[in-house]
C-alpha cells in the first residue's frame, strides 16, 4: 500500500545508486520539509515579470497570483529573466500575439535578445491543414469583430447597468453619452432593446505557407513608417526602442501622436509597469505631469482592471479599484474612478434586483438595503460584452424545447437530458469523457449533425481516431469540423465540448454565438481541475447558476491513480493499493535533492521499472522560479537527456519544449531544426515554425511544466515535484490537477510534509469575481420566482 503523507516519520532518502522507484510502502513525508533560504523560490504569488509566454499560468493561482492592482512588476507579462513580452500573462486574452518580446522602460529595460538560428537540419514534409496557432489567432480576430459589432448595436446601457441608481446611474449615462455622441446621457435610458442576434460570420481562412509548415505570425503588423515614428517618441522619453513595434500594433497608425499626447498609453503594452510609464511621461511632459493627471488616472484604472483579468476576474469591486489606485499615489481615487467611467475607459455594473423588483420588499426592515448595498463592479468593455453575449447565448440555448428526434435513441441520463434541453452540463473525471463521446455517436446514429471538441490537441488525440474529435480553436476557425451554414452558424445539431472548465469567457462567448437556434450544447468536464487560463470561470458559473440540467457521471477513473485523485477531489488524501508501483512517493529533504531525484526518475527509474520512456513522462511543479522550479528542472533534465550548446536560441534538435501559440495556451512539442525562418517544432504531430524574434518568449523547454500549463493534457507517467518552499502555493485544485496528469503512473517527489494533506483538506482556490452567474440567473428566472 502506498501511504501518502500522514505524519509518519520518514526514513532517509534512497542512496544515489538506488534509482528504481521507491517501493509502494515508501513513506511520503520529508525529513526536512523546508528548503534553505538560498534554495527558496520567489513568492509564487508575486509578480511574474520573469515568466516567459510559454510558461504562463492561469490567473488567480499561486503561480501568478499577484492581487489585482498590486504593484508587482510586469505582472504576468514577463519574458525570460525580466524581459517583458506581449502575451497576456497567464493567458488572459490580450489583443497582442503571445510571446512578442520587448524590454520594459527604465534603466534595467533592454531589448531581449531574440533567437538567431545558425543552421538547419533536413526538413520533412509539411503538415496539412491550418495550424492550431493560426486557428487561435483567427478565432480571436473574429471575437474582436463580434464584440465591436455588439458595442455598435447597443445604443443604450447594458442590461446590468439599468439596475443602477443615483450617482452610479449618472456615471453610466455619461459613459454611454460619450460612446454614442449623444448630447445628454439621460435620454439613453429610453433606448430601444438591443438588435436581434446576428448570425456569426464565417471566418476568413488563414493563409497557408507555401512550404507546408505553419509559420506563426503576429495578428497585426504596423506599417514601417508608423513603427519608426513611435521609435522616435520612445527615444525622447527614454523608453527602449524595442517597444516600438508593439506600441504601434496596439495604438494603430497614429500611435506616435497618441503616445506624445498621452504618454501613459504606454501602460497598454503588456509588461510595462506604472512607475516605468510615469518616468516616460515625466521625460516627455516635464513639470506638466503629476500623480493626479487625468490621463494617468484613466490609464491606471484600465491597467488595474486588465491586471485583474490576467488573474481571472472579469470585473472588480469599485472599492478594490480605488484602493489599488491609492497604492499608486493617485491623490483622489474616487474622483479618478468617476473620471475613468465618464471617459468610457471602464464600465460600471450593479448586478442585482431592481428597486421594487422584490415582492417581499415591503417586509424588509427599514434601511436594510442601505446597510447591505449590492456591490458596484467595474470592468473593461471587452470582458463585459463577452460575458453578456455568453449569457444571452446560453439562455437562448437553455430555452430550446424538446427534440423528438432523440426518442429513437436508447435512453440514458445524458440522452434524456439532451432530448429535453438545449443546454446540458456533464461532470466527471477522465473516464467520463467516453460518455460524452458516446452521446455524440448516438446523435450521429439518429441522423444528427454532431461534433466533439476538446480544448487541447492532447485531449483530442486521447479520444482516438474513431471519435472524430476536433479542437475548440480549430472548430471556431473553420479548419476543423463541419464548417458554417448559409447563415454563418456552425452546421450542427449537437456540439459536445470536453474540458469545459478550460473555456474562458471570450472563447465561450464566441463558441455559443456560433451555434444555430435549436442546436444542443453539452459542456462536459471535471469541475475539480484548475480554472481557465483566461478571464472568467464559465463552467463553474453555469453550474452555480443552475442554468441547465447537470448530469454527473458515475464512472470512476480506473486504477490506483484514479482512486487517489478521486479522493483528493472530495478533500481526502487516501492511501491506495499500488501493487504495480502505479503510485510512488519519493521523500526529499531540500530542493537540490528534489531536482536530483526527479532527473533520476525520468531518465532511469520509470523507464526501467515501468517501461515508460522519458519522452512520455511529464514533470510537473508549482512554479517557474526557485531551485526546483521549471527552469531549474528543465536545465537539469536537458543536461541528462539531450545535452547540447543550445545554438538555436538556447535550443537543440531533440529538446522537449512548451510552446505558447496564443495567450493562455501551451502546446508540448519537440525541436526539429532551425533556419533563417525560425525554430522548427513538431507540436503534437503538427509542423510549426516560430519566427526567430519570438523564440525567446514563445518557446521554453518543456520536460517540466506547471500544473496550469499541463491542465487538459495527460501523459503515460507524471512526476509531481513538491519542494519544501512550495507549501504555501498548494491548494486542492492544484493537487487534484497535478496528480491527475499521469495515466499509468504517478511519482510524487515530496518535501512539503503536512502541507500536502492540509492543502487537500482545507485550501480551496481563490475565488474570481465574475458576472456570468448573476446574468444567467436574471435571464433564466421564471415568473413564479
Amino acid at each position: 500500500m502506498t501511504a501518502l503523507p500522514g505524519g509518519a516519520t520518514p526514513g532517509p532518502p534512497a542512496d544515489d545508486d538506488q534509482d528504481a522507484p521507491a517501493s509502494a510502502t515508501t513513506s511520503a513525508t520529508a525529513e526536512d520539509g523546508g528548503a534553505s533560504g538560498e534554495d527558496a523560490a520567489p513568492d509564487p504569488r508575486g509578480g511574474a515579470e520573469d515568466i516567459p509566454a510559454a510558461e504562463r499560468t492561469a490567473p488567480g493561482t499561486p503561480e501568478d497570483g499577484t492581487p489585482a492592482g498590486a504593484d508587482a512588476g510586469p505582472d504576468g507579462d514577463g519574458g525570460p529573466d525580466g524581459d517583458t513580452q506581449g502575451a497576456d500573462g497567464d493567458g488572459g486574452p490580450e489583443g497582442v500575439s503571445a510571446g512578442d518580446d520587448a524590454a520594459t522602460p527604465g534603466p534595467a529595460g533592454g531589448a531581449a535578445a531574440g533567437a538567431t538560428p545558425e543552421g538547419s537540419a533536413p526538413e520533412g514534409g509539411g503538415a496539412g491543414g491550418v495550424s492550431g496557432a493560426e486557428a487561435e489567432l483567427v478565432a480571436q480576430r473574429e471575437l474582436r469583430a463580434r464584440i465591436e459589432q455588439r458595442k455598435a448595436e447597443k445604443g443604450g446601457p447594458i442590461e446590468a447597468g439599468t439596475k443602477l441608481s443615483g450617482t452610479a446611474a449618472d456615471l453610466l449615462a455619461a459613459v454611454r453619452a460619450v460612446e454614442s455622441g449623444a448630447s445628454s446621457g439621460t435620454a439613453l435610458f429610453g433606448s430601444p432593446a438591443p438588435a436581434p442576434r446576428q448570425a456569426a460570420p464565417a471566418p476568413v481562412p488563414a493563409a497557408r505557407p507555401a512550404a507546408g509548415t505553419e509559420v506563426v505570425r503576429p495578428a497585426r503588423v504596423a506599417a514601417p513608417e508608423t513603427v519608426a515614428a513611435v521609435r522616435v517618441v520612445l527615444g525622447e522619453g527614454g523608453a527602449p526602442e524595442a517597444l516600438a513595434a508593439r506600441v504601434a500594433d496596439l495604438l494603430g497608425d497614429t500611435a506616435a501622436d497618441v503616445l506624445r499626447e498621452d504618454p501613459w498609453q504606454l501602460l497598454s503594452v503588456p509588461g510595462v509597469r506604472p512607475e516605468q510609464a510615469d518616468g516616460f511621461a515625466r521625460a516627455l511632459l516635464g513639470a506638466e505631469c503629476g500623480p493626479g493627471d487625468e490621463r494617468r488616472t484613466v490609464a491606471l484604472t484600465g491597467w488595474v482592471l486588465q491586471r485583474a483579468a490576467l488573474q481571472g476576474h472579469t470585473a472588480l469591486d469599485a472599492a478594490d479599484v480605488r484602493a489599488a489606485l491609492a497604492e499608486h499615489a493617485v491623490p483622489a481615487p474616487e474622483e479618478a474612478v468617476r473620471h475613468a467611467i465618464a471617459e468610457g475607459a471602464v464600465l460600471v455594473f450593479h448586478d442585482g434586483p431592481e428597486d421594487g423588483e422584490d415582492e417581499a420588499g415591503d417586509e424588509e426592515p427599514a434601511g436594510a438595503r442601505d446597510t447591505e448595498p449590492l456591490p458596484v463592479l467595474l470592468g473593461l468593455d471587452r470582458y463585459a460584452l463577452a460575458e453578456e453575449s455568453l449569457a444571452d447565448g446560453l439562455a437562448r440555448l437553455a430555452r430550446s424545447g424538446p427534440d423528438a428526434r432523440w426518442r429513437a435513441a436508447a435512453p440514458t441520463d445524458l440522452i434524456r437530458a439532451v432530448a429535453e434541453h438545449g443546454l446540458v452540463a456533464h461532470t466527471g473525471g477522465e473516464a467520463a469523457r467516453a460518455e460524452a463521446v458516446a452521446l455524440a455517436g448516438t446523435g450521429r446514429g439518429i441522423g444528427l449533425r454532431t461534433a466533439v471538441a476538446a480544448y487541447t490537441e492532447n485531449g483530442r488525440r486521447r479520444l482516438g481516431p474513431d471519435a472524430g474529435a476536433v479542437t475548440v480553436a480549430g472548430l471556431l476557425a473553420g479548419s476543423d469540423g463541419p464548417g458554417r451554414d448559409e447563415d454563418g452558424a456552425l452546421a450542427l445539431d449537437l456540439l459536445v465540448v470536453l474540458d469545459a472548465p478550460q473555456l474562458d469567457v471570450e472563447t465561450a462567448a464566441m463558441l455559443v454565438e456560433s451555434l444555430p437556434d435549436g442546436c444542443r450544447l453539452v459542456l462536459s468536464g471535471d469541475p475539480g481541475v484548475l480554472w481557465s487560463a483566461g478571464a472568467g470561470r464559465v463552467f463553474a458559473d453555469i453550474l452555480a447558476a443552475r442554468a441547465c440540467p447537470q448530469v454527473a457521471s458515475r464512472t470512476p477513473d480506473p486504477g490506483p491513480v484514479g482512486e487517489l485523485v478521486s479522493g483528493i477531489g472530495i478533500g481526502e488524501l487516501n492511501q491506495v493499493e499500488a501493487p504495480g508501483k502505479e503510485v510512488v512517493i519519493v521523500p526529499v529533504r531540500d530542493a537540490g535533492e528534489a531536482v536530483h531525484r526527479t532527473v533520476q526518475l525520468v531518465a532511469d527509474s520509470v523507464p526501467r521499472a515501468l517501461g515508460v520512456p522519458a519522452e512520455q513522462t511529464q514533470v510537473i511543479t508549482v512554479g517557474h522560479g526557485g531551485a526546483a522550479g521549471t527552469r531549474a528542472l528543465n536545465a537539469a533534465l536537458k543536461q541528462r537527456l539531450n545535452p547540447g550548446l543550445g545554438r538555436f536560441g538556447g535550443f537543440d534538435p531533440g529538446d522537449r519544449v512548451a510552446y505558447a501559440p496564443a495567450p493562455g495556451r501551451t502546446v508540448p512539442g519537440a525541436v526539429l531544426s532551425a533556419d533563417a525562418d525560425g525554430l522548427h517544432l513538431d507540436c503534437e504531430g503538427e509542423r510549426v515554425v516560430v519566427p526567430k524574434d519570438r523564440v525567446g518568449t514563445a518557446v521554453r523547454h518543456g520536460w517540466a511544466m506547471t500544473a496550469h500549463q499541463a491542465v487538459g493534457m495527460r501523459w503515460p507517467a507524471a512526476v509531481v515535484v513538491l519542494p519544501g518552499d512550495a507549501a504555501g502555493a498548494l491548494d486542492r485544485a492544484w493537487v487534484y490537477t497535478a496528480f491527475g496528469r499521469g495515466e499509468r503512473h504517478l511519482s510524487v517527489v515530496h518535501g512539503v510534509d503536512q502541507a500536502l494533506p492540509r492543502a487537500v483538506a482545507e485550501t480551496l482556490p481563490r475565488p474570481r469575481t465574475t458576472r456570468l452567474r448573476a446574468l444567467l440567473e436574471s435571464l433564466l428566472v421564471t415568473p413564479e420566482e
